[in-house]
């Protein structure tokens, strides 16, 4: 199974959508980049049929080392989370399911 790149992605837009390979490529830079851009600011990023990006702020808590066995503080931070859709959900065990609004 290979794994899908913005090199991919860009030939995918350019090869369906018809723009230049350079159009195709700053299309998918911009679509990128606004998203992360709304991540960053903590917002979530919904795309209909596919799924949600949630930023979660998760508290400080005391982890342990693994090898040593040492108590550790593990600092508050924000961690990124996606939830799919159910209509991915269910392309993905190839089952049947109205599209989502």
């Amino acid at each position: 199974m290979e794994t899908i790149t913005r090199a991919n992605l860009a030939e995918a837009i350019y090869a369906e959508v018809g723009l230049s390979r350079n159009e195709s490529a700053d299309l998918l830079e911009s679509v990128l980049e606004r998203i992360s851009i709304v991540l960053e600011s903590g917002e979530s990023v919904k795309i209909s049929s596919f799924g949600t990006f949630l930023v979660r702020q998760k508290g400080q808590r005391i982890g342990r080392n693994p090898k040593t066995g040492v108590e550790v503080p593990i600092l508050p931070r924000r961690v990124l989370s996606f939830r799919p859709s159910q209509v991915l959900k269910a392309r993905i065990n190839h089952e049947e399911v109205e599209d989502e609004a």
